[in-house]
């Protein structure tokens, strides 16, 4: 019988090492954040697209920290769209609520709960902002005033399904 694993998966895995590289100093840059943080934030987002394609018909959020790592991502178009095809066979689109296209039922906690059953390491600090913001107000992400402020993500992003 053979052990079973409870080795968790990083997302940096699933770019080359030249890219992730790429996508932390762009995050680094562009958000003003220590390249250690910066790394953390694009590993967990690669797991969080890699965790979106193994469940699409899952409505995820990235919280504010985790989206910085998409929105760096997506300006790599080339990139982006071939990880999409290999990781998803699609392409993962990024949407932003607005207006009457509020996404209800997304809530960090099964965010992270997608993301450790598929097997990625889950770094909560980086989630621990936006788990606030969904704990006690009916996982939606409204703020406690049912205002519907507070979101997961800086741009209230979502996957596509």
């Amino acid at each position: 019988m053979s052990p079973v694993s409870t080795e968790r998966i990083a997302g940096r895995a699933l770019v080359d090492d030249a890219l992730f590289g790429r996508l932390a100093h762009r995050v680094a840059h562009d958000q003003a954040m220590e390249q250690q943080l910066a790394e953390r934030v694009v590993d967990q987002a690669l797991a969080f697209l890699a965790t979106c394609a193994a469940n699409p018909a899952a409505r995820l959020a990235p919280s504010r920290l985790v989206d910085h790592g998409w929105h760096a991502f997506l300006a790599y178009t080339r990139e982006y769209a071939g990880f999409c095809d290999r990781v998803a066979g699609r392409f993962l689109h990024h949407n932003p609520e607005d207006g009457d296209h509020q996404v209800k039922g997304t809530s960090v906690a099964a965010t992270m709960a997608a993301l450790a059953e598929v097997g990625y390491q889950v770094d909560a600090e980086l989630w621990a902002s936006a788990a606030d913001c969904s704990e006690g107000s009916g996982g939606d992400g409204s703020d406690s005033s049912g205002s519907g402020s507070c979101s997961q993500c800086h741009q209230g992003c979502h996957n596509s399904n």
